[in-house]
């Protein structure tokens, strides 16, 4: 077992959480209350996944109910995180559009079976990866037009379409959404071993298997990745998704 669940592990959890809490503070980095509910709600969202997860994996409508909120939640989230408008909606489609091929191959191909305990771990780490790349993808875009605007219209003056012109200032800044997956790809073993390599160790599994698992999730995820990024920067070049003037 990697963790001793008892008090001592709710403690130390909870130093950890209010020590993340008061540094964002000190430093006035303006996260503070942020981290602290993040924390929370991770626990109870947890604790409840927890005790409805043996019914979800069991029964076919439920696992695809319960796939099927993982992505909502995904969207709203990235959504409201890139613009606080209401063209937050926009973020399911480069989300489904990274995921949904991805998922479908998988279970077409018979790599991972319509069963809740292989799929809902396996899409998680999708939509989770998706979120990430959208919301890095389209808050970089939109905070580079907002700083560089003048260039915008400098390059529509010439003669470029809104959405080119947008594209030439937008597209190095949305690329870097890239860069924590394409690190975490470049130093998996050397520096990181990640979750799903440990878990499957943990579980009896052989150092080889576990090796391969963890290589397809960093290349499905790089692939889901591209795909979200590619996408937000066309909906922010095209001004479906957009931020109001302050």
């Amino acid at each position: 077992m990697l963790l001793t669940v008892n008090v001592t592990f709710g403690v130390v959890l909870a130093v950890l959480l209010a020590a993340a809490a008061t540094v964002a503070a000190v430093a006035h980095l303006g996260r503070a209350r942020e981290i602290a509910v993040a924390g929370v709600r991770a626990a109870v969202q947890l604790a409840v996944v927890s005790l409805v997860i043996r019914w979800v994996v069991d029964s076919l409508p439920l696992l695809l109910a319960f796939v099927l909120l993982m992505y909502a939640v995904a969207v709203r989230t990235a959504g409201r995180r890139i613009t606080k408008n209401g063209t937050w909606w926009w973020a399911w489609l480069p989300i489904a559009a990274g995921v949904a091929p991805v998922v479908c191959s998988l279970l077409l191909t018979g790599l991972v079976p319509l069963k809740g305990i292989a799929l809902i771990p396996v899409t998680g780490i999708l939509i989770g990866g998706a979120l990430t790349a959208t919301v890095l993808g389209g808050r970089r875009a939109l905070d580079e037009l907002g700083l560089r605007h003048g260039e915008v219209e400098a390059g529509m003056a010439l003669g470029l379409p809104d959405r080119d012109a947008r594209l030439e200032v937008a597209r190095p800044a949305a690329s870097d959404a890239l860069l924590p997956g394409l690190d975490q790809t470049r130093t998996v073993g050397l520096v990181t071993l990640p979750g799903a390599f440990v878990g499957m160790l943990l579980g009896g599994a052989s150092p080889l298997l576990a090796g391969a698992v963890q290589l397809f999730v960093l290349v499905a995820l790089m692939a889901v990745q591209a795909v979200a990024v590619s996408l937000v920067l066309e909906l922010v070049a095209r001004g479906r998704l957009y931020r109001d003037p302050a």
